[in-house]
């Protein structure tokens, strides 16, 4: 009996070792940065995904961000190269969704992009040097990366440098760790986030590979991101719960409810929300 309680007891310092080990093996691959400058200045705020769009106003129009802006929001965005170097505020790669026409924003020039108009609307594709100043002396910007094989670390300088050149506080994110890793190596003044999602749910054209690394944020050991930007729905997923203990700052995406707005303040999360009209607070 004695020698079945020490087999026992044996047993269970061995399972308790191994959860040991997991959670320090965890920690190490998936802690990010604790001292990364400026946290507090984007806190307190709600950041319009894509600017306060709806109403007849297309996201990432000026308008949009007008609007956030003069409501006291902040904003997220989402920035793109264009063939000649400029930086484009469109979140799809391709055209035919927010313009109505085929193409690739990445291929054509920044005037060719100026001529298209936004859902219909006279609202243009503007470019990141017209939005910050709409944002100088309000709220911060959330600004959202879009890489394409050739342009992570351009992308990275380019974004920074224009953004500097503003008085406004931000921070840059991106589901691509590309360009996390230029900025942990070459601008650590940035706060940088990792964007994910639950990837095996929502393959979204990604590999195998990605699609795993991705969902639990196994980039995190390279990037070492002072924030992670996880899909609201998605975050129970382990690697964001182990995420939250160690230590590292949230945002969530995007958020359609006030329920879902108060838990995630409630956690210390930031807020990035969508549709105003279901809001309630922009009458249309």
């Amino acid at each position: 009996m004695f020698e079945m309680l020490l087999v026992l007891a044996g047993a269970a310092v061995g399972v308790a070792l191994l959860v040991a080990l997991g959670y320090g093996l965890a920690w190490a691959v998936l802690h990010g940065r604790r001292d990364g400058p400026g946290w507090e200045r984007l806190d307190g705020f709600r950041y319009a995904h894509r600017g306060l769009h709806g109403c007849g106003v297309p996201e990432n129009s000026l308008a949009a961000f007008r609007r956030a802006a003069e409501a006291g929001y902040g904003a997220e965005l989402d920035v793109r190269l264009t063939k000649d170097g400029r930086l484009a505020v469109i979140h799809d790669a391709t055209l035919d969704r927010v313009c109505g026409v085929s193409g690739r924003a990445a291929e054509l020039t920044a005037a060719a992009l100026s001529a298209l108009r936004l859902e219909g609307t006279e609202e243009r594709i503007p470019f990141l040097e017209e939005v910050a100043p709409l944002f100088a002396g309000r709220a911060p910007l959330i600004v959202e990366l879009k890489t394409d094989w050739r342009s992570a670390a351009e992308l990275a300088r380019r974004t920074v440098e224009c953004l500097d050149r503003f008085s406004i506080d931000y921070c840059v994110e991106s589901f691509d760790p590309r360009p996390l890793l230029w900025l942990r190596r070459h601008k650590r003044s940035v706060l940088r986030g990792q964007l994910s999602q639950n990837f095996h749910r929502r393959p979204s054209g990604q590999g195998l590979w990605n699609r795993l690394a991705l969902t639990n944020l196994l980039y995190n050991v390279f990037t070492r991101p002072d924030f992670v930007a996880y899909r609201f729905g998605d975050q129970e997923r382990l690697a964001v719960r182990l995420c939250r203990r160690s230590g590292v700052r949230m945002a969530y995406w995007t958020l359609r409810s006030w329920a879902d707005i108060i838990l995630a303040e409630q956690e210390g999360a930031l807020v990035i929300f969508e549709e105003p009209d279901q809001l309630k607070e922009e009458p249309c």
